[in-house]
């Protein structure tokens, strides 16, 4: 869809100077607010969300709690897409922490005032910053994408990345939901993590195989599944399920 001329504007020095965020220190009941060029360093990774996700009878949307291994902490969601994005972020190993509705931009658009609360905020590795909103394509409007835009190029300008997302792929969701069932500590056993690190450095086997060659399938694949999720161990994960014959590979180090 088209968006206004001032949305789609490159000077991104106007969108910084005329656009102001607010946010929630963690545990905080007020927010503050300033220009969003005096602010992109702050750790909005560990602040509490900017409004509250509303919970009511007769809700259409599932709002929920996920716990991220990422920081070790509850994040919110509002549909099974948005859990099924932060799922997405808390395994990606460049993401170093996540936070839900983050903070509320506000800037100018076509002479008028206008505001939005991004869906996630994600702290990368490198330092830098991914702000993520969630909507599918079929619901976005004319007024939805001029905010999106604005957003992006409001992010642009203090060295942060933007990603408006719609649907992933089914195979990779279906593992995701499956690995994130492993994805606490406390389903990683040293003894068999050490002893599947050593078959693989003979090369890549099947999850079946593998599983067989350290001990009792039930015993042994929560590790598995821990360390496919952590990255220590690599598999298909976009064009397929996971099943008995998923090759698994031992992670190069850099």
């Amino acid at each position: 869809m088209a968006a206004s001329s001032s949305a789609v504007r490159q000077d991104l020095g106007y969108v910084s100077s005329v656009c102001r965020v607010s946010a929630r220190e963690y545990e905080s009941d007020s927010l503050t607010t300033q220009p969003l060029d005096a602010a992109w360093w702050l750790p909005f990774q560990d602040y509490s969300p900017a409004r509250v996700l509303p919970s009511f009878k007769g809700q259409r949307n599932f709002t929920g709690l996920l716990w991220c291994a990422t920081n070790a902490r509850l994040v919110g969601y509002e549909s099974w897409l948005e859990r099924d994005h932060l799922l997405a972020l808390d395994f990606d190993p460049a993401v170093v922490g996540i936070a839900s509705q983050p903070f509320r931009l506000d800037f100018e658009l076509d002479g008028g005032h206008r505001w939005h609360i991004p869906d996630y905020f994600a702290r990368l590795s490198d330092g830098t910053a991914l702000v993520v909103d969630v909507r599918p394509d079929e619901r976005i409007r004319e007024r939805d994408q001029e905010v999106f835009t604005a957003t992006e190029s409001a992010c642009a300008s203090v060295g942060w990345g933007y990603r408006r997302v719609g649907g992933l792929p089914r195979a990779f969701v279906a593992n995701l939901r499956w690995l994130s069932g492993y994805r606490h500590p406390r389903c990683l056993d040293p003894a068999h993590a050490h002893a599947m690190q050593e078959c693989l450095h003979d090369g890549p086997t099947t999850i079946d195989h593998l599983s067989a060659a350290v001990g009792h399938p039930v015993t042994v694949l929560p590790t598995l599944f821990h360390l496919l999720w952590n990255g220590t161990f690599t598999t298909e994960l976009r064009s397929r399920t996971l099943g008995h014959d998923s090759e698994v590979t031992l992670k190069a180090k850099p």
